[in-house]
């Protein structure tokens, strides 16, 4: 999930520091193992205030999700949609199996599995993702790469999906090829106006 967090005074401080204590504590010890008081204890911020500010685990680890997607990320601006979405596709794959970036992102996703308040927090979270995604085929759209009307999270999915299929499901090995050629089907889809808006549309299903 990379990007760079806004900084802010100290409201936003102890949110960092609730944040990066149930990360860490996700990592160590999975969703099933984390508590108040380890997040208290590795933060520095008193049970008391946990409990009053974000009422329990489900709490803090749903705003450390929202606050992770608060950050400055940005989509792949190389010119032309076959690298933009290499480039994302690549940026997916580096996340989740880059040692140090995969722990805390495969965690998050783990614990979605078991809370649903984790699992509202997380579709946020990529919702907002795709939103910024919308740059990306407008640009697309102006250089007549693919069809006005092109939906921005129908293409992202496209990309992110064979490789979370690999990575989270089938538990593949995944390398530059496998994300080059989710970006490639990606791309023909999307020429081919697959992810594009049509008359018969109608909200947000195809007769």
């Amino acid at each position: 999930m990379p990007g760079t967090v806004r900084p802010g005074g100290r409201t936003a401080r102890t949110r960092a520091a609730v944040r990066d204590a149930v990360l860490t504590g996700l990592v160590e010890h999975g969703y099933p193992g984390l508590t108040v008081e380890y997040v208290a204890e590795r933060s520095g911020v008193h049970k008391t205030t946990l409990y009053r500010r974000w009422g329990g685990v489900e709490g803090m680890l749903a705003d450390a999700l929202d606050l992770a997607g608060e950050d400055t990320w940005t989509p792949p601006d190389t010119g032309s949609l076959d690298g933009d979405l290499r480039a994302l596709a690549q940026e997916i794959l580096d996340t989740f199996t880059d040692p140090g970036t995969a722990a805390a992102p495969a965690a998050f996703i783990a614990a979605a599995f078991q809370s649903d308040r984790a699992a509202q927090a997380l579709r946020g979270f990529y919702d907002e993702r795709f939103r910024r995604c919308a740059p990306l085929v407008a640009r697309a759209a102006d250089r007549g790469e693919v069809p006005a009307g092109t939906d921005p999270g129908a293409l992202a999915r496209a990309v992110s999906a064979p490789l979370f299929l690999r990575l989270f499901i089938t538990r593949e090995p995944v390398d530059t090829a496998a994300a080059d050629q989710a970006a490639a089907a990606a791309l023909a889809a999307a020429r081919a106006g697959v992810y594009a808006a049509t008359p018969d549309t109608t909200d947000g299903r195809t007769a």
